[in-house]
């Protein structure tokens, strides 16, 4: 229903019934706006006559649409998906006045005689809205009024003073609140925070956040803006006003110091956000960016102490989810104790990429790929996270390759990859389906994995000293048994300290059956198959590779690629994944946050290699630093019949 309904035309008479439309809600609110007694004309007939000039009612009805828009704005409890909430944005005066009015009544706004007409104490109306007091507020405005009662020249009606000055009185807050719990570390200074102000810069984030950083660090609130100001930045394609929008944010974001006893930090915590909020319905968010043994004091602490009064609370945890099924259900089970499934999000910022949002849009709202996604047509499938020796990344905690990227990452993609169509886009709807998948993975046979860790003297070139077993390096087949993937190969090769950085996911189509163009591939017929090549890095690309004939006299066929480079279509900077998953937290999408019951499903299929290697303290295969990793990977491909995509 919009405003106008409630609003009479201006040039009906005193006595006009009062509209049906009108809801109770705005009545109610009619009585708490400030209207000046000197614009009272007379009672008649038991019915309440607004009298004043064309720029009188402008300005009080400017502040009325203001008053009835932050209200709406206090109330709202989430934001609308990859819509900034300064969107929400209020038309000039004059624009409201020629909108609202001007619809319902051929009078001029400028006219005198406009009147605004309010029914007190008809029956009908009271019956109908509800409304029982609609008295006004008498003598409230002073005398900033010329001696006809019209508004001085230049001067701010008064009305619009009171409506202004009075949001003072009322305890309007921050609506939403986000605390870095563990704000000192590298994760937060170098990515939590960073995204933090993107979103904000960018409009995703109420300008009334409130950011709050807690660690055990004894420093001030500019002590860690000064911290984190070194790592903000706008993106290319952001650039306006980013000095004060990063002056705003910094001016936003509070420190406490939670010292050693976490009841005593999150109690500072909880006071200082109600501080923040005021009387407003605040949302908070708690990003755990702590140690796997802090994660679950540090998380009751939160589910005593600090959770939202009145809006909701969510938390989000990092990877890895436990170190074994046995201390993942442990740890589960402790959460799920204090928050509700949909409160908690457990992040992992590989699934915050664009390549892995966009696996569920390129097969199903494109009809060329779904008939050929089973079994029927697809040979095999690769997963590779290949880094390099710039990008090389530490296992030495005692986590590993396979806990800390194949058990979230890399099961997560494929089971994105291979579900069922959803019901909907509901982020329960795709859980609901991601379970389905990972529940139907066979569970990892330890002869199917080839585990490595790159050489390195007492200390490589990284700083990063190896003296245990964890490996830096996993090669593995799966295998869905359902019915659309049934004998189809899964092929997963991560690692770290490679000859080169890649990103992909490749599918391998069947060949064609009784090729006539055989004899123009050649010997090697695989160089001839079809594959769909989803590439995330080193550039962002989708990438098709097809047959077709070299031009010329003769007839001689290439393989070519048919491809979309996003740098050259999109100009636009790609959000860090970070930025993404923090916003779809607060927008309570979780379809890319593992579910109870996921993490559950894949130990279910990882725990029989990682028991293997604690029971018999299985040596990983070494392989040169900057190599293309343990020979034994080519043998297990060879094994399932699967060539390997090149280097």
């Amino acid at each position: 229903m919009s405003l106008s309904s409630c609003l009479l035309p201006f040039s009906l008479s005193a006595t006009a019934p009062s509209p049906s439309a009108c809801s109770s809600r705005f009545a109610a609110s009619f009585s708490n706006f400030p209207v000046s007694s000197r614009d009272y004309s007379s009672f008649r007939n038991e019915n309440l006559v607004l009298n004043g000039g064309g720029s009188n009612l402008c300005w009080r009805f400017c502040g009325l649409k203001l008053w009835i828009l932050k209200s709406l704005q206090l109330r709202q409890g989430s934001h609308r998906k990859h819509r900034p909430v300064n969107e929400l944005k209020t038309r000039s005066d004059h624009t409201f006045l020629s909108d609202e009015l001007g619809k319902d009544s051929n009078t001029s706004a400028e006219d005198p005689s406009l009147a605004l007409t309010v029914v007190k104490s008809d029956p009908g109306f009271t019956e109908e809205t509800g409304a029982t007091d609609l008295r006004p507020e008498e003598n409230i405005l002073g005398a900033d009024l010329n001696d006809d009662g019209s508004h001085k020249v230049g001067d701010l009606p008064a009305v619009l003073k009171q409506f202004l000055g009075g949001l003072s009185d009322v305890q309007i807050g921050a609506s939403l609140c986000i605390a870095v719990v563990g704000a000192t570390g590298e994760l937060a200074r170098g990515k939590i925070f960073p995204a933090l102000f993107a979103l904000y810069y960018s409009g995703y984030l109420p300008e009334d956040v409130g950011i709050f950083g807690i660690s055990r660090k004894d420093i001030t609130d500019e002590d860690l803006r000064s911290i984190i100001a070194s790592t903000l930045t706008c993106r290319v394609d952001h650039q306006d006003n980013c000095g004060e929008k990063m002056d705003a944010f910094l001016s936003r974001t509070y420190y406490i110091n939670g010292g050693y006893n976490n009841r005593d930090g999150m109690s500072q915590l909880a006071e200082r956000m109600k501080q923040i909020e005021g009387e407003s319905k605040a949302n908070r968010i708690f990003y755990l960016s702590v140690p796997q043994e802090a994660l679950m004091d540090v998380a009751c602490t939160i589910a005593e102490k600090a959770q939202a009064p009145h809006g909701w609370t969510r938390i989000i945890v990092e990877k890895p989810f436990g170190f074994s099924s046995q201390s993942s259900h442990q740890l589960t089970k402790s959460l799920l104790s204090k928050f509700e499934e949909k409160q908690i999000y457990r992040i992992d910022h590989m699934l915050g990429r664009n390549l892995i949002e966009n696996l569920t849009v390129l097969r199903f709202s494109n009809l060329v790929f779904e008939p050929l996604w089973n079994r029927t047509y697809i040979r095999n499938i690769q997963v590779i996270v290949s880094e390099s020796i710039a990008q090389s990344e530490k296992y030495s905690d005692g986590y590993g390759i396979i806990r800390d990227i194949v058990h979230s990452h890399i099961l997560q993609t494929i089971a994105l990859l291979t579900m069922e169509p959803p019901i909907s886009l509901d982020g329960e709807d795709i859980r609901n389906e991601k379970v389905k998948v990972l529940r139907s993975i066979r569970k990892l046979d330890p002869r199917d994995v080839i585990l490595g860790q790159y050489k390195s003297s007492s200390q490589d070139k990284n700083g990063v000293i190896f003296n245990g077993v964890d490996p830096t390096y996993c090669a593995a087949a799966l295998y869905i048994d359902n019915a659309r993937w049934d004998g189809v190969p899964f092929l997963v090769r991560v690692g770290t300290g490679l000859i080169k950085h890649r990103v992909e996911i490749r599918v391998q189509f069947r060949h064609v059956p009784g090729n006539l163009y055989r004899e123009n591939i050649g010997i090697n017929i695989d160089l001839g198959t079809n594959e769909l090549i989803l590439r995330d890095e080193p550039d962002e690309a989708i990438l098709v590779k097809i047959n077709n004939k070299v031009p010329g006299l003769g007839l001689q066929l290439d393989a070519s690629e048919l491809n979309l480079l996003y740098k050259d279509r999109y100009k636009t900077e790609i959000p860090d994944s970070y930025e993404h998953l923090i916003h779809d937290v607060i927008d309570g999408d979780n379809h890319l946050f593992m579910r109870s019951d996921e993490v559950a499903a894949a130990w279910d299929i990882l725990s029989p290699v990682l028991e293997e290697i604690d029971k018999h303290h299985t040596a990983p295969e070494l392989y040169e630093f900057g190599g293309r990793g343990p020979v034994g990977a080519y043998y297990l491909w060879a094994k399932h019949g699967v060539p390997w995509a090149d280097d």
